[in-house]
């Protein structure tokens, strides 16, 4: 049996010290979806909706996921359910052809409302906590209700298609957003159109998610011992070893010179530099 227990996997004889209570988080009900969301309508800003009304045809580009906003609410028939009401706003860019010109580059605001229902246990207790308020004057957190937390895990999304309709075209429902948050309109830069007048872009895009409800609760955990840090600070002071000792431990790049037989994410030579004690 080793004299001590490194992170990793454990063998069957490796010896428990005791056993501890923690506070942590637990997840109660998780859900993954791939939504296939057709025909997103975009806002895009005022000069792009210039270039829009004049385009001839759009080319798709890609969409950045901005901002995540998320509400939980208790379902009353249905005691330890909840509903997650989530929205997502994306930043999307797109090439608009006008006339025989080069394709003038376009970015615009899609938003996409998604609801989902998962369990998350009841708690009727009030939660307080020491825990100071940042630059308070040393005020406690305030108390806080026992709803469980909703966290979404989404990657950017892949545009799939994108549809240039007429203003005779466009629906008599495509209404505008009721709110777009501040920290989300600064991220274009100037003001974002959302009248009616004019050529109107629509957008599919495809996206992956994971949700998820977790709560505050004390879990019994297996303890093998302190978890102690085994690798010395390298380098605090300065650099004295020679880079070109250091280049001679790293790998040739042949990925760099032949493409590689799968998609491995690169040549590893890169990594081990970067990675590296005294290059940090």
């Amino acid at each position: 049996m080793p004299d001590k227990i490194m992170p990793g996997p454990v063998q069957e004889n490796a010896c428990i010290r005791e056993a501890v209570c923690i506070h942590t988080k637990k997840i109660y009900d998780s859900c993954k979806d791939k939504d296939c969301v057709e025909d997103l309508r975009f806002y895009p800003t005022q000069d792009a909706q210039c270039v829009i009304d004049r385009a001839l045809s759009i080319r798709g580009g890609k969409a950045t996921l901005l901002n995540v906003y998320i509400d939980v609410e208790p379902i009353g028939f249905n005691r330890g359910f909840y509903t997650v009401d989530v929205r997502y706003f994306y930043r999307v860019t797109a090439e608009a052809f006008v006339g025989a010109a080069r394709p003038v580059e376009i970015c615009g605001l899609c938003v996409f409302d998604k609801r989902v229902i998962l369990f998350g246990s009841e708690g009727n207790a009030k939660v307080f906590s020491s825990e100071t308020v940042a630059d308070g004057a040393d005020c406690q957190n305030l108390r806080r209700s026992n709803l469980p937390t909703a966290v979404v895990e989404a990657v950017d999304p892949i545009v799939l298609n994108m549809k240039l309709v007429e203003p005779c075209d466009c629906r008599p429902c495509d209404c505008c957003v009721n709110e777009v948050p501040p920290a989300v309109c600064s991220s274009f830069g100037c003001e974002l159109s959302f009248g009616g007048e004019g050529k109107r872009l629509y957008v599919t895009l495809g996206q992956f998610s994971i949700i998820r409800l977790e709560r505050d609760t004390q879990l019994l955990m297996p303890v093998y011992d302190y978890c102690m840090p085994e690798k010395e600070c390298a380098c605090g002071g300065g650099n004295d070893e020679d880079p070109c000792e250091i280049f001679r431990h790293v790998k040739f790049p042949v990925d760099e010179f032949f493409p590689p037989n799968s998609m491995n994410g690169g040549s590893d030579c890169y990594r081990e530099i970067k990675n590296h004690p005294c290059c940090s």
